[in-house]
């Protein structure tokens, strides 16, 4: 890897010039690009976690939106090894001339990738680690399941390689949080979240934007909750009714309590929650795109790079850009 992978928070800014235009919001790829002097691409490992909130140490039944099935690739499987993962995951890529020189890191995706002991993950995190296509890991996880141990080695880790720690945080309403069953309050992804930038490491956080119960304003308060924690990176998605989980049955039952963005809809909404969002937090994804079998709606037909072209000309069309209407704590 070249570069500094342990940048300042100083040099995760609004890049105002791209390709002789304005960037109008603070897009991570950029700044993955700083890092390594290389595009990055991150390949998805299914490790064999579970998650205090299927195997009853939190709850049972999961999150309600939650079918894990949605975010793994086919090369995703936990009877294969790390490596046979990345292997496959690689060579997906390989086939194309344009990405046979890109830096990738090792996604631990799939459930809860801090949950279980410390030996264990770190035995798992360093398989990835010693790939040599591998600079850096990427690890998924709930704020509920990291700890002093795990952070600390986290840190030392992260002098070393690039580090990020993302956080679900889903919704900054506690309601919102009982209502889909998560486990856990809005207090316990704040302390995470300090605990986890205050060491150095790279920390990201996960918010659905259109839960049950949630009006417009309500979604974008959630950008002036996360102007407030030290984040360097965002990822937004909408939200999607997907089959075999608990709020696909909650929906027969009760649809009042549901209502789905058009696209028009939700890139305007996107638009609205970039005014609001302070450009030191990079944006990593704006949309999440389920599979179509699995997907009951919203389905838009349009693959996430051809969102973010239609967010970036809203953006334009707008004259708009992100923290344009960011509010400042007195």
């Amino acid at each position: 890897m070249t570069g500094d992978w342990r940048l300042e928070t100083g040099d995760r800014r609004l890049m105002t010039q791209k390709n002789n235009g304005v960037k109008r919001y603070n897009n991570y790829k950029d700044i993955l690009r700083q890092i390594f002097n290389n595009r990055v691409q991150k390949v998805s490992i299914n490790a064999g976690f579970t998650c205090p909130n299927r195997d009853g140490s939190k709850g049972r039944g999961g999150c309600t939106y939650c079918n894990n099935q949605t975010f793994v690739p086919g090369y995703c499987h936990p009877v294969k090894t790390i490596t046979q993962q990345i292997d496959e995951g690689i060579s997906f890529f390989l086939k194309k001339e344009k990405y046979q020189y890109q830096a990738y890191l090792a996604y631990f995706q799939s459930y809860t990738n801090t949950y279980d002991s410390l030996d264990k993950l770190t035995s798992i995190y360093e398989e990835a680690l010693r790939h040599p296509r591998i600079q850096g890991i990427v690890v998924g996880t709930r704020p509920d399941c990291v700890n002093d141990e795990i952070l600390d080695y986290f840190e030392a880790l992260s002098k070393k390689t690039y580090v990020m720690i993302e956080y679900g945080i889903e919704s900054t309403n506690d309601k919102t949080l009982e209502f889909i069953n998560r486990g856990h309050d809005y207090q316990c992804a704040i302390d995470a979240i300090n605990a986890t930038a205050g060491r150095g490491i790279y920390t990201a956080a996960h918010l659905i934007l259109g839960l049950p119960g949630e009006d417009r304003e309500t979604i974008l308060s959630h950008a002036d909750r996360m102007n407030e924690l030290p984040l360097s990176a965002l990822k937004l998605h909408q939200l999607q009714l997907v089959k075999g989980t608990i709020m696909a049955k909650q929906a027969v039952t009760n649809p009042e309590w549901f209502s789905f963005f058009t696209a028009d809809e939700y890139i305007d909404l996107t638009v609205d929650f970039l005014e609001r969002l302070s450009p030191e937090i990079a944006v990593e994804r704006f949309v999440s795109q389920s599979p179509k079998e699995l997907l009951i709606s919203p389905d838009w037909g349009l693959k996430n790079f051809e969102f973010v072209v239609k967010v970036e000309k809203r953006l334009e069309e707008r004259e708009t850009w992100q923290g344009r209407k960011k509010v400042f704590s007195v």
